[in-house]
C-alpha cells in the first residue's frame, strides 16, 4: 500500500502512522522525524531545517523533496510506505505523483484526520513539555495551524477529486482511532 497521512500538526498522524505501518508492512516516513534526525547530527540539512523549524516554518519544498525522494527509493519502501508531513504544498502533490508514476504505482489512499483546533494546541503543548520540544511553543503551534490552513487543506480537495480521500475523526482514544483507520481501509478498494 502506497499512503499519505494527512492533518494539522497535533491530529496524531505520527501516532496513527506507525500503527497503520506496522499494520501493513510497510515503512512510515515522517518528514518531521528525518528532520529532527538530521539536526540531531549536526547535519548541513539539518541546520537549514532547523532554521526553518524552530520559526514554525515549512522546510522549502527543494529541500523535502530531495529527502522524500531519496526515502521512498530505499529498498524497505518498494513494496509501499506511508507518508506523514508529506506532501504539504500542491507543488510537493506533483513531485510525490512523478516519483510514484516514475515506479510504476500510484497512491492507493490518502488518509485525514480531522480534530478540534483547541484540542490541538493542547495535545502539542502537552507534548512539548513531555518531550521538552523546544519548536512546540504556543506561537510556533498557532503560526503552523495557520500555514496548514493557507499551504495543506488545498491538498485535501486535491485528493478528493481524484477519489482516494478519506476522512476520519481523529478526536478520542488512539486505540478508538486506529480502529476508524483500519475499518476503512478494510472495505477501501485497493490496486
Amino acid at each position: 500500500m502506497r499512503l499519505i497521512i494527512m492533518g494539522p500538526p497535533g491530529a496524531g498522524k505520527g501516532t496513527q502512522a506507525k500503527f497503520v505501518a506496522d499494520h501493513f508492512k510497510i515503512p512510515a516516513i515522517s518528514t518531521g522525524d528525518i528532520f529532527r534526525a538530521n539536526v540531531t547530527q549536526g547535519t548541513e540539512l539539518g541546520v537549514k531545517a532547523k532554521q526553518y523549524m524552530d520559526g514554525g516554518d515549512y522546510v522549502p519544498d527543494e529541500v523535502t523533496n530531495l529527502m522524500v525522494r531519496d526515502r521512498i527509493d530505499q529498498p524497505d519502501a518498494e513494496s509501499g510506505f506511508l507518508l506523514d508531513g508529506y506532501p504539504r504544498t500542491l507543488a510537493q502533490v506533483e513531485e510525490l505523483d512523478g516519483m510514484i508514476s516514475f515506479t510504476g504505482h500510484k497512491l492507493d489512499a490518502v488518509l485525514v484526520l480531522t480534530v478540534d483546533q483547541d484540542e490541538i494546541v493542547q495535545r502539542l503543548l502537552q507534548r512539548a513539555e513531555l518531550e521538552g520540544r523546544a519548536d512546540d511553543t504556543e506561537d510556533v503551534i498557532r503560526k503552523r495551524q495557520e500555514l496548514y490552513v493557507e499551504q495543506t487543506e488545498p491538498l485535501i480537495e486535491v485528493y478528493r477529486e481524484r477519489g482516494i480521500l478519506i476522512e476520519l475523526d481523529g478526536m478520542g482514544e488512539v486505540d478508538e482511532v486506529t480502529q476508524r483507520i483500519f475499518d476503512a481501509l478494510d472495505v477501501w478498494p485497493q490496486s
